[in-house]
C-alpha cells in the first residue's frame, strides 16, 4: 500500500511539473509573437511613409515666391513685365538744314571804329523736332580769298534746342583803319555748324576787317556755341 501511494505521488509531481513548463513555453511564443507583429507594424509604417508622395523629396528648381513667400502667378509676372517703361527715345544733333540764321545784332549795328567788336550770330531750330547742338562752328570770312577763323580755349557746353529755340556764337573782330596793317574786305559769311559738313553763306554785316590770319594771337576769332 505504501508504494502504491508514493508512486502515485511521483505521477501528480510530474503532471505538476509538466504543467509548469507548458505555461512558460506558452509565454515565451506569444512574446516573439507580438514582438515580430510589432516588426511588421513598423516596416509596414517605413513603407507607406516612403510612397507617400506628400512625404518624397521633389528635384529641380523650387517654384518661383513673391517676396510674402507665396508662389508666384506666371502670367501676374508677365504682365508686370509688359508694363515696364519704354527707354526714353535718343535726341539727334541739330544739322544745318534745320537751323535758320540770322545776326543777334541787326546786319548794319556795326562800326568801322577800331575797338574790337563782336558779332552774336543766332541759329534757330526750324526743324519741328528737339536737337542738340555743341562745340564750335566752323566761320569762313570771304572776301577775294577766305580767312578761316581760329577759335578761343573757352569749353562749349551742350545746347538742347526745342523746336523754335535759338543758339548762339560770337564772331570778335578787329575792324581795319587806313595805315593799321592789311585790309580785308570781307563782303560774306560762311558758317558751318558743329559736327556739320554743309555750310550757310550770309552777307557780311561789318566793315573792313585788320586782317591778322597769321597772327599767334589773332584779335579776330570765334567762340563756342551757347544759348543767347
Amino acid at each position: 500500500m505504501s508504494r502504491v501511494l508514493r508512486t502515485a505521488a511521483l505521477v501528480a509531481t510530474a503532471a505538476v511539473v509538466a504543467l509548469g513548463l507548458s505555461a512558460c513555453d506558452s509565454g515565451t511564443s506569444s512574446d516573439a509573437s507580438a514582438t515580430a507583429s510589432a516588426s511588421t507594424s513598423t516596416n509596414t509604417s517605413t513603407s507607406a511613409d516612403a510612397s507617400d508622395p506628400a512625404s518624397t523629396p521633389t528635384t529641380g528648381a523650387p517654384a518661383a515666391t513673391d517676396a510674402t513667400g507665396a508662389k508666384a502667378d506666371p502670367a501676374s509676372t508677365h504682365a508686370s513685365s509688359s508694363n515696364d517703361k519704354p527707354a526714353a527715345a535718343t535726341i539727334g544733333r541739330c544739322h544745318t538744314a534745320g537751323l535758320k540764321f540770322s545776326f543777334g545784332n541787326g546786319d548794319s549795328a556795326y562800326s568801322s571804329a577800331d575797338d574790337q567788336q563782336h558779332l552774336e550770330v543766332l541759329m534757330t531750330n526750324s526743324s519741328g523736332s528737339t536737337c542738340t547742338i555743341k562745340g564750335f562752328p566752323g566761320v569762313d570770312l570771304q572776301a577775294a580769298d577766305t580767312w578761316s577763323l581760329v577759335r578761343t580755349n573757352k569749353t562749349a557746353p551742350t545746347v538742347t534746342l526745342k523746336s523754335g529755340a535759338s543758339a548762339s556764337f560770337v564772331i570778335s573782330y578787329l575792324p581795319w583803319e587806313a595805315g593799321s596793317g592789311t585790309q580785308f574786305s570781307a563782303k560774306t559769311v560762311a558758317i558751318t555748324p558743329p559736327n556739320e559738313t554743309t555750310s550757310v553763306t550770309l552777307n557780311w554785316p561789318g566793315s573792313s576787317i585788320l586782317r591778322q590770319d597769321g597772327a599767334t594771337h589773332p584779335a579776330t576769332y570765334v567762340g563756342p556755341v551757347t544759348t543767347p
